[in-house]
């Protein structure tokens, strides 16, 4: 398929499962376009919980998302190190760095989407610490650890970013919360820059995506340059002789 099919494979995807999600009241009116608010989503956030690799991380990147709250609420709980991107990635520092031991408000408060530019302190890649753990959102996914987002691109972007940075390792596992009717059999539309996830939560399961594919970082062809020059991280990577 060429990109434009590709990207319409995708959509088709997202479509019917933003549809099944609303008709069987797994997720509010409204989610399309979005990363879906699942029902469950705090349970879900519970079994992650359970899981060694969140039990061993010190450091978290998690989505903004409604759907991912819950997550980012237990990982102020835990005493771990939330980071956050800023919406559409378009600060001078893309990322937000909630530190749990210098809060002045209630982890619920701090860790919505809202709050972390209030609470939060801007950094840039150079000041991060590697990332031991990345939770992100689906609006669809398979047992192979094929996502689709909600086709905006961003945390493709986000997570390209820190690869390049130095700041994910092999080791480090992707995760994502989903319902379990976001959870697809069939094989999904998947092309380079796509990265895949390792290990997939919903409320009543807990898998691990098998085998596991190496990330790539930036693959500068597949931006368009009004892309690039909505994101200063980008930009400056591109100055300096990272960009085609």
């Amino acid at each position: 398929m060429n990109s434009a099919q590709v990207q319409r494979a995708k959509q088709a995807v997202r479509e019917r499962v933003w549809d099944l999600l609303e008709r069987e009241g797994a997720a509010p009116s409204g989610v399309a376009g979005h990363i879906p608010d699942f029902v469950g989503s705090d349970v879900a956030a519970i079994r992650l919980t359970q899981h060694t690799a969140w039990q061993a991380a010190h450091v978290v990147k998690a989505v903004p998302d409604l759907a991912q709250l819950p997550v980012r609420v237990r990982a102020l709980e835990d005493g771990k190190h939330l980071y956050m991107a800023s919406p559409k990635l378009a600060t001078e520092k893309p990322f937000f760095y909630l530190d749990p031991a210098s809060l002045a408000v209630p982890p619920l408060e701090a860790a919505a989407h809202r709050s972390a530019a209030k609470f939060g302190q801007p950094v840039d890649l150079d000041e991060m610490p590697p990332i031991d753990l990345v939770v992100c959102g689906s609006v669809a996914v398979n047992r192979d650890g094929v996502r689709l987002g909600k086709g905006a691109g961003y945390a493709d972007v986000e997570v390209a970013l820190l690869q390049e940075a130095g700041l994910m390792s092999p080791h480090t596992l992707i995760a994502t919360t989903v319902h379990s009717l976001q959870v697809v059999d069939e094989a999904l539309p998947d092309t380079e820059h796509d990265f895949r996830v390792d290990l997939v939560i919903t409320p009543d399961e807990t898998f691990p995506c098998e085998p596991r594919r190496p990330r790539t970082g930036i693959i500068w062809e597949q931006l368009t340059p009004e892309f690039i020059s909505a994101i200063p991280a980008l930009v400056r990577r591109s100055q300096a002789g990272n960009g085609s």
